[in-house]
């Protein structure tokens, strides 16, 4: 589409946030375009595996006035969205609202000047505004260590975010450091397809699938964890840095049980800590990871059987879980030889240095109250624990996408009032 020089609102980011906006937007009447670097769904597009699937139910898919049971018709609530499944339902999401989405077209910097935002584009035009919505997401820069630069130049490594398959990597030994929701199941990948596997376990919790009769999502739902703002929880604001519990939807969905890999051959250490040219290095803290990953499980079943005796529901019983494997010795280091690749679970880094505007903390987080900056006029969206649980998911983005696009327009800076979106 052909791109003007003035808009009331620009959306930057075409993912599920950045079109959430821009269908509030419509619904409102107000002028804008969303501005997408590459292409609608991007990220879902090239920073997935092959095998990667939602690890929440498709009914907790609620785009606005897109649901997958209303899109979909029912067919499969109780099931796990593919990589390419989740694609077709955020482009089906685009194309069925007709929303103003400009792609190949990214943003190099934003400022502000006399109250006007200006956007310098990838294609060196520049365009006005008087709101802008930050809706690229948290996860712009792989975070490796540095500790990758003394790892043999022969051994390939490559972040979770560049993992497609099994068959992409060289054959022989890999080592998977880190056990967040990618590490765990890029883990399982490799298992699945009969690599050995030396996996650097960290710190994660990890979480049931299915308990007493129903999966875990819906206990949580129900007990009203994805309507705990970030406000109310007991962490606060250091509930962003938390990691999330790993389990996955593959085959159907399926707990994580690192402890029954090991019994299947897989090679758990303890958390990496560093590589000194012949051997990597990892603490001795396996046993006390696994332990206190089982004890995040067994503290969510017990809120659950405590929720369920206090509605008098009546539900199949549940067990505690008993681990099928224990370690039994503390090899804390691992020849370099053995291994012909690494590929690094460590999550990402925000970068938002094309940021031209005081709106961050001495972190470089920026600074918002439910996406609502200090700045007036600027917006942030699709952030985990940005407002809930739900902030960074398809669960809760349409809440917030509503909330800040509410704010937008209350400020009476364009020909739509406040009024003309009741």
């Amino acid at each position: 589409m052909r791109l003007n020089a003035n808009y009331n609102t620009v959306v930057i980011g075409g993912g599920q946030a950045g079109l959430s906006a821009s269908v509030h937007l419509s619904r409102c009447g107000v002028d804008h375009v969303v501005l997408e670097r590459d292409r609608v769904a991007e990220s879902w597009r090239s920073q997935r595996w092959d095998n990667f699937c939602l690890v929440t139910p498709n009914w907790q898919c609620t785009l606005p006035e897109f649901s997958y049971e209303h899109q979909y018709g029912g067919q499969d609530p109780d099931g796990f969205m593919k990589r390419d499944e989740i694609v077709r339902y955020i482009e089906s999401f685009r194309e069925s609202k007709g929303l103003p989405v400009c792609e190949g077209v990214g943003v190099d910097q934003l400022s502000l000047h006399d109250d006007v935002f200006l956007l310098l584009l990838t294609t060196g035009d520049v365009v006005h505004a008087s709101n802008v919505v930050v809706a690229t997401g948290g996860y712009h820069i792989p975070r490796i260590p540095a500790a990758s630069q003394n790892i043999p130049k022969r051994i390939t490594q490559i972040h979770s975010s560049q993992y497609k398959n099994a068959s992409s990597l060289p054959d022989g030994d890999v080592l998977v450091i880190g056990t967040g929701q990618s590490g765990c199941q890029i883990a399982e990948d490799l298992h699945l397809e009969g690599k050995q596997v030396h996996l650097a376990v960290g710190s994660a919790p990890r979480a049931p699938r299915y308990y007493r009769g129903r999966d875990v999502t819906g206990w949580l739902v129900d007990m009203g964890a994805y309507r705990v703002t970030v406000d109310e929880h007991p962490m606060g604001a250091d509930v962003r840095k938390k990691t999330n519990h790993y389990l996955t939807g593959r085959d159907g969905g399926r707990e994580i049980d690192l402890r029954q890999f090991a019994k299947e051959g897989m090679d758990l250490r303890g958390r990496f800590m560093r590589c000194d040219h012949d051997a990597f290095h990892f603490a001795d803290d396996l046993a006390d990871n696994l332990d206190n990953a089982d004890a995040a499980a067994e503290r969510i079943k017990k809120e659950i059987d405590k929720h369920i005796l206090e509605m008098n529901l009546d539900c199949p019983t549940g067990d505690s879980y008993r681990p099928v494997w224990r370690p039994t010795s503390c090899d804390r280091s691992l020849s370099v030889t053995s291994v012909s690749s690494v590929v690094w679970c460590t999550g990402f880094r925000k970068d938002y240095r094309w940021i031209d505007i005081d709106v961050f903390d001495d972190c470089g987080e920026p600074v918002y109250q439910r996406g609502v900056s200090s700045v007036s006029g600027l917006y942030f969206l699709g952030l985990p624990w940005m407002h809930t649980w739900g902030s960074g998911r398809f669960s809760g983005v349409a809440a917030d996408a509503e909330h800040i696009i509410d704010h937008l327009v209350n400020r009476r800076l364009t020909t739509v009032s406040a009024g003309g979106c009741q």
